[in-house]
């Protein structure tokens, strides 16, 4: 199964030293039955796409939550066992939860597919993001159309071996 692993850059930097996502548990996104359910679609690209946009709203929580963190949103997609990623039954209602499932252990960095991450030109409107959370969270209507704005950007694809220049 595939997994989308939110993180921060300082993140990546600390999994590239360790050379593994953890330790466990880790929090991560694919698609499940839930998100099946949520997104209404067949096409497996799609729903996978919708996974790691999931993940890169965690990421973006996670970037809000690191003052330090450079406001880049940061998802490392990794394969695991369908055994290994688990949704929790109790938050399967939860809106926030649609496609989070946990994976127990610490992973090999070896084992990931890619990194998405936001290019440079994202840091003013993931910076905006990150600060307006907490009133989009609360309802506000014009923070949530500038939490929104920070989707507007793609992640962008990196190999596993372009960490470094990543992290730079």
């Amino acid at each position: 199964m595939r997994v989308y692993v939110p993180l921060t850059l300082p993140g990546l930097a600390q999994a590239h030293k360790a050379g593994e996502l953890g330790p466990g548990p880790l929090t991560a996104y694919a698609v499940t039955p839930a998100l099946r359910e949520w997104y209404v679609s067949d096409d497996i690209e799609e729903l996978e796409y919708a996974a790691l946009s999931r993940a890169a709203a965690a990421s973006l929580r996670l970037v809000a939550g690191d003052p330090e963190a450079p406001r880049r949103r940061v998802v490392v997609a990794v394969d695991v066992a369908d055994k290994d990623a688990v949704a929790d039954p109790d938050r399967g209602l939860d809106a926030g939860a649609i496609g989070e499932v946990r994976i127990a252990a610490a992973v090999a960095l070896a084992k990931a597919a890619a990194v998405h991450a936001d290019a440079d030109d994202a840091e003013a409107d993931v910076t905006a993001a990150a600060a307006a959370l907490g009133a989009a969270d609360q309802g506000d209507d014009d923070a949530q159309f500038v939490v929104d704005g920070a989707e507007d950007h793609e992640l962008l694809w990196f190999g596993i071996q372009e960490i470094p220049s990543l992290l730079g």
